[in-house]
């Protein structure tokens, strides 16, 4: 199997655990009451455990990421950070209630479609 291939899973699983990280750092500002650049309160927002959350799936989305990028170029994998967007606006309508606009679908819709033709001139291109 091509290398390409083989990295998309962890390609995406990285990029869906980066999305998914930004929901728990929601919470944990919004439990801190918001964001202050004085020492005490931003103390107290790094303690929050929502934010530890947040700031563990970063960790782990890096760690999936580097093992995807030990398997194909970089220029092949990075486009597809573009699907954070994507899975950050459902997580963020699922679990936050935010709302999407018709306008931010179709620019999802857009994306989506980029990356698409993105990885397929990757697969088409040398191996990588």
């Amino acid at each position: 199997m091509r290398p390409a291939l083989q990295a998309i899973p962890l390609i995406l699983a990285g990029v869906l655990l980066n999305a998914l990280a930004q929901i728990p750092l929601k919470k944990g500002v919004q439990a801190a009451g918001g964001v202050s650049f004085a020492l005490g309160p931003l103390v107290k927002l790094f303690l929050q455990p929502w934010v530890l959350l947040g700031i563990a799936g970063y960790v782990v989305s890096l760690a999936i990421w580097l093992g995807a990028l030990s398997k194909v170029d970089v220029n092949f994998a990075y486009p597809f950070l573009a699907l954070g967007f994507l899975a950050n606006a459902l997580l963020a309508r699922w679990v936050l209630g935010e709302p999407i606009s018709p306008l931010r679908w179709v620019a999802l819709g857009v994306i989506v479609l980029g990356v698409a033709l993105q990885a397929l001139s990757g697969l088409q291109g040398r191996q990588c």
